[in-house]
């Protein structure tokens, strides 16, 4: 549905929510709000994390062949089965609505303009990423542990960073392989003196010196490096761990409050310190997984629904409302 808006020559769409952003925990939130009878509309881009996934992992119900973009586009089907209005645009700007019986304006780099009630950012992050040489991401570059480490059991795995994050990395990985190597690429180590001395009590080779060339496979998959100085090895594939940079700056613009690792702060349901707003999967507190941001996007829908639906009322506001009827119906 429309509304005009202060400026009678523009036609502003008004919804009960507006979603931006559709990773996985956008989408349910999406699905949900949708199917608990709420006008509901997703803004996305396109791309994100979810997309890049050669294979999807960790997914009951979904077979492990299912790329990301497949995984999305099947979600995408079902939004719009549903009812759920779908535009593909970048959000350019939120802010606070002095539109009646609205809070929050929505525009896009496009032009579009949204009214609504409630908005949930699903904005995520991406992944800090190492210079060149690197394989392709999803076959020999990984960036999730817990998604992507099984496939490396019994396998030559390394693990590209030279912070604490790098550290712990490398250690959980000998639950998988037994053959593990730290890459530092020529940076010296930030972690702290107990993981230092931590790290190198475990069967971890730390490889100091830069990499100059990559080696892949026949079938594209990574086959090893060439360092600096003339060593080579050889690998199966990796993780790469240089931090996360998060796409915060729609929700610190509309002032909710950020966590100090660039999260947006939420409470169990996903709603931020700014009434009507809120945010779910990647971009808040938790694991990277899309199972978990799934949760986190049903818990922001069902609690939406509890703020908007109209019943159970009270039976002061049923009072209030039958009085008028029944003074007529006494005339």
């Amino acid at each position: 549905m429309s509304s005009e808006t202060a400026d009678e020559s523009e036609v502003s769409d008004t919804y009960e929510v507006v979603v931006v952003g559709g990773g996985p925990g956008g989408l349910t939130t999406a699905l949900y709000t949708t199917r608990l009878n709420h006008d509901t509309a997703l803004i996305d881009r396109g791309g994100g994390r979810a997309a890049m996934m050669v294979d999807t992992h960790n997914v009951i119900g979904v077979p492990e062949e299912t790329s990301g973009n497949e995984f999305l586009s099947t979600a995408k089907d079902q939004l719009d089965h549903y009812g759920t209005d779908l535009y593909q645009d970048f959000v350019t700007d939120v802010t606070h609505s002095d539109e009646d019986g609205v809070r929050f304006e929505v525009e896009t780099a496009s032009g579009e303009q949204f009214l609504t009630e409630s908005v949930v950012f699903s904005t995520g992050f991406s992944d800090g990423r190492p210079d060149p040489p690197l394989p392709r991401t999803g076959k020999g570059l990984h960036y999730c542990l817990h998604c992507d480490g099984y496939m490396f059991r019994d396998e030559s795995v390394y693990v590209m960073g030279h912070d604490e994050g790098a550290a712990h990395v490398a250690m959980i990985l000998l639950n998988f392989t037994d053959d593990v190597d730290l890459l530092l690429r020529g940076e010296e180590p930030q972690w702290s003196d107990e993981t230092d001395e931590l790290v190198r009590a475990h069967p971890i080779d730390l490889i100091d010196t830069e990499i100059d060339s990559m080696f892949k496979e026949d079938d594209g998959w990574l086959g090893g490096f060439e360092f600096e100085d003339g060593s080579v090895r050889e690998y199966k594939g990796g993780f790469a761990m240089y931090g996360s940079n998060y796409n915060n700056d729609l929700a610190e613009a509309l002032g909710c409050a950020v966590n100090d690792d660039g999260t947006i702060a939420v409470d169990e349901d996903g709603k931020t310190s700014v009434d009507g707003v809120y945010a779910v999967g990647d971009i808040t507190p938790g694991g990277n997984q899309i199972p978990i941001a799934m949760g986190k996007g049903a818990k922001a829908g069902i609690s939406l629904h509890m703020e908007m639906r109209e019943f159970p009322k009270s039976l002061d506001e049923l009072e209030s409302e039958q009085t008028p009827r029944a003074a007529a119906d006494d005339d």
